[in-house]
């Protein structure tokens, strides 16, 4: 969970601000707080702060914040909420885009510049459906990048099929197996990871076909 503060002044000459801010990997109940402040000698109505502009990855539970009135010199806080979906590219900024506008027909915007850290480790998850037929979907994240390699081996360790294969960044990514010609039965699906230095890593789960 990460939570993001930043203020932006209404009623007076607006200045941009532009703030970076790197969020963790696949995280729920992220925060940005923007704090409004109202600089002018009059109380302010019907604020409203309203996201305008989001990547694809975020998942907002709210995209907009009503705020009554805002006397003069007061500062109040619009609040969002969100969730980061674990298909998001990481270590590329992306921005999110918040208009603010008053009963008046004025408007303001603020940007934020948004990244996500890599995975904290290496994972291979289970395959689902599973049991399944014939098709299933096989995923696995990345800390850092590397060349991988994804096959299925039978019971008996030979290999079926190569799933993916070749240099791969840190982040999230899924392949599909389509069985359609193999036997019923148990199979063993490996990654296998290695970097520059010759580092490796190998990691295996079992899957069923049932047909």
């Amino acid at each position: 969970m990460k939570s993001i503060r930043a203020l932006t002044v209404i009623f007076f000459i607006f200045n941009f601000i532009f703030a970076q801010h790197t969020i963790p990997f696949a995280s729920q109940n992220n925060t940005i707080e923007l704090s409004i402040v109202n600089t002018s000698t009059v109380t302010a109505s019907n604020v409203v702060v309203e996201v305008t502009s989001v990547p694809q990855w975020i998942r907002m539970s709210n995209s907009k914040y009503k705020i009554e009135n805002i006397k003069n010199g007061e500062v109040l806080t619009a609040s969002f909420t969100f969730s980061v979906d674990k298909s998001a590219p990481v270590n590329k900024p992306e921005q999110v885009t918040f208009t603010i506008s008053n009963s008046n027909g004025e408007t303001w915007t603020k940007t934020l510049s948004l990244q996500v850290s890599p995975p904290e480790k290496f994972e291979l998850f289970q395959n689902y459906p599973n049991p399944f037929n014939p098709t299933t979907t096989i995923s696995y994240q990345l800390p850092t990048a590397g060349n991988i390699s994804l096959k299925i081996f039978d019971a008996i360790g030979r290999e079926v099929a190569t799933l993916d294969e070749g240099v791969k960044e840190a982040g999230y990514h899924q392949k599909e197996w389509n069985a359609r010609n193999a036997s019923s039965g148990m199979y063993i699906y490996q990654l296998a990871w290695r970097n520059e230095k010759g580092e490796q890593k190998f990691f295996r789960k079992k899957l069923l076909v049932m047909k």
